[in-house]
């Protein structure tokens, strides 16, 4: 009897361990199709409704339309005609105070997965707010101040990378973190569940982290 119980619970264990990451994925799956699917499908739903003069809702409707307009998007920033129309959009939305921040900031993002290149030189630890305590940082520009240089890190906040603090350190005080621009943009952004593979001298740290609100 005792043996059996060992065996069920082995076997138990082993299942979880299979099935737990399956229906995390299906649940996270889930939830993005209905978000994608009601962003548009709500308002499909009612206007095809409002033509037939009865109820009506088609499941995916929302996503396929949305997959539709990403398309088109795509075709239209890839001809010159459509080139124009997003700079002319993008100095629009510029202009806008607080949609200017969210907009520009946005879009410097989404670049670093595009292109893999930003702004960011390098991905950094540096010891922020207290010594001992290492943080994120990226490397934006190099200054001489008194003889002396500095580079300017900005130190970003989780999981919003928009928002965060550009500070000036000494050269010796900036350690290499073992992480690309783009492996850290995903680190700050997942809030630290995305952890990459870090180089020897960067498993030493006691904290890794930029949540410094």
């Amino acid at each position: 009897m005792e043996q059996l119980l060992r065996h069920l619970k082995g076997k138990f264990a082993a299942g979880l361990f299979i099935v737990i990451p399956v229906g995390i994925t299906l649940f996270i799956l889930k939830f993005l199709f209905n978000f994608a699917d009601g962003i548009l499908g709500s308002y499909l739903d009612y206007l095809l409704s409002a033509i037939t003069h009865r109820e009506y809702h088609m499941p995916g409707l929302g996503m396929l339309t949305g997959m539709v307009v990403i398309y088109l998007c795509g075709i239209l920033a890839t001809n010159v005609m459509g080139t124009r129309i997003l700079r002319w959009w993008d100095e629009w939305l510029s202009r806008i105070p607080l949609v200017k921040s969210i907009y520009t900031s946005s879009k410097q993002l989404t670049k670093v997965f595009k292109e893999g290149k930003t702004s960011y030189r390098r991905a950094v630890f540096v010891e922020w707010p207290r010594k001992g305590v290492l943080a994120v940082g990226f490397v934006t520009a190099e200054v001489v101040r008194d003889g002396a240089k500095l580079v300017v890190v900005y130190v970003p906040t989780m999981p919003n990378p928009t928002s965060g603090f550009a500070l000036f350190f000494r050269e010796e005080d900036v350690s290499d973190s073992g992480m690309t621009v783009e492996e850290a943009v995903k680190f700050v952004v997942s809030g630290g569940a995305v952890v990459p593979e870090l180089k020897p001298e960067g498993a030493t740290c006691d904290m890794i982290g930029s949540d410094l609100g």
